[in-house]
């Protein structure tokens, strides 16, 4: 089956909003089997509305409306979907009980335009909204099934979780179901180039790689009668991909970032670290800061931006700086040693590199950074030369240090 997903609102089309729910609802489509071939936004014009409405009852088995519910006379979704349908709207008891209820408790006042909302097409499915007061609509017809939902992310998104699921899971008994194997060390043409084969064969399930900030994510998708089945397709493919690319892969949980697998090896086993930053500020304490948790590993993040700091700090050599500069393999060394020792910590990785947009020669490029992991005794030092803006740069930078890091706890705990 087709869907067809209309997003409305003059603000998506301004740009005052970003249009999250356009991709929670492409890809939970996605995920029930259902093929959605278009997408639209339309602003709050009621004949620019039944035009698209119209086109798309002719090209598409499921049409789902997002926004435009509202009180308000330039909420006119529901009243356009109506007349599109050839239907009348008709008060529903419940929906205006639910509005007093909802508004009453909220100690909000009740307004004439409220009870707009209680007015629904003739004939359709209800779809009751605890968490608001614009309830959604299913309207069927022989060829069409057109389902209106709230704007609102945290109206929308638990109305389709609990309702609107169910209800196109019963119509496609197929569904599809992914997994995501992460990898990091990596760039995306050397992973394709990996799997090549793979992609070259695949029918169902398939492989499709997306390349991150510093990573590279395999995305495994499988068609299937239910997601038991479906897990299973995609088990021996997963095998395959860990038995290519090994301790690339960080993990094939999609809720777990880079930076929590990195914790997650420092909890493990029992492992301090601290940083020591020049280029990149702060930005790779702040990503381990992300982790809930973290704490207990991280004892202290130095920002040393200058080079008073770098030797005041961390104790870095005078003379190395005037001989080598602050962006050099000699500097990062001492910077993560010297780190480690003053925050008494197992682990130290430091950074330091020319972000731009100036201050770049002919022999240090804009770009180049220099990254040291002082791990139990043993250090790493990498030299990378990024592209991008300002805040490319220190991102990258940020997302090699992360890997580097995990590198090492590998090579030195774990080998």
């Amino acid at each position: 089956m087709t869907v067809e997903l209309v997003c409305v609102g003059t603000e998506l089309l301004l740009g005052n909003i970003v249009n999250t729910n356009a991709a929670y609802m492409a890809e939970k489509c996605a995920m029930l089997g259902l093929s959605m071939y278009y997408q639209s936004v339309v602003g709050d014009n009621p004949e620019r509305l039944k035009e698209l409405l119209e086109m798309a009852k002719k090209r598409s088995d499921i049409i789902i409306l997002c926004g435009g519910l509202g009180p308000t006379q330039d909420d006119l979704t529901k009243e356009t979907a109506t007349k599109v349908t050839g239907k009348t709207l008709v008060e529903d008891a419940q929906a205006r009980q639910e509005i007093e209820t909802f508004l009453t408790k909220r100690g909000r006042k009740i307004t004439e335009n409220n009870w707009k909302q209680a007015l629904v097409p003739e004939g359709s499915k209800v779809l009751y909204n605890p968490n608001g007061t614009a309830p959604g609509i299913i309207m069927e017809d022989e060829n069409t099934q057109m389902i209106l939902l709230p704007g609102p992310p945290n109206e929308l998104i638990p109305m389709f979780e609990e309702q609107v699921y169910p209800y196109l899971n019963q119509l496609q008994p197929e569904i599809i179901c992914s997994k995501m194997v992460k990898l990091c060390g990596i760039g995306e043409s050397a992973a394709e180039t990996e799997i090549l084969d793979l992609i070259e064969k695949q029918d169902n399930p398939t492989v499709a790689p997306y390349a991150k900030t510093g990573e590279v994510h395999l995305r495994l998708t499988a068609r299937a009668e239910s997601k038991e089945k479906a897990f299973a397709m995609i088990e021996p493919l997963e095998r395959e991909l860990y038995h290519r690319f090994g301790s690339k892969i960080y993990t094939d949980d999609e809720s777990i970032t880079l930076e929590m697998a990195v914790a997650q090896l420092l909890a493990k086993y029992h492992l301090t670290v601290t940083t020591a930053e020049s280029c990149t500020g702060g930005l790779l304490a702040g990503r381990l800061i992300n982790v809930p948790g973290i704490s207990e590993n991280l004892k202290e993040g130095y920002i040393t931006y200058s080079n008073e700091a770098k030797e005041k700090l961390l104790g870095v050599s005078h003379d190395t700086l005037e001989q080598h500069g602050a962006v050099s393999e000699e500097t990062v060394l001492e910077m993560a040693k010297g780190g480690a020792a003053a925050a008494n910590a197992d682990i130290c990785v430091s950074i330091s590199g020319i972000a731009g947009p100036d201050g770049g020669t002919k022999e240090k490029p804009v770009g180049l950074v220099y990254m040291c992991c002082y791990c139990k005794g043993k250090t790493y030092v990498e030299r990378n030369l990024y592209t991008g803006n300002r805040s490319k740069v220190r991102e990258y930078a940020v997302a090699s240090a992360l890997t580097l890091l995990r590198d090492a706890i590998l090579k030195e705990v774990e080998s």
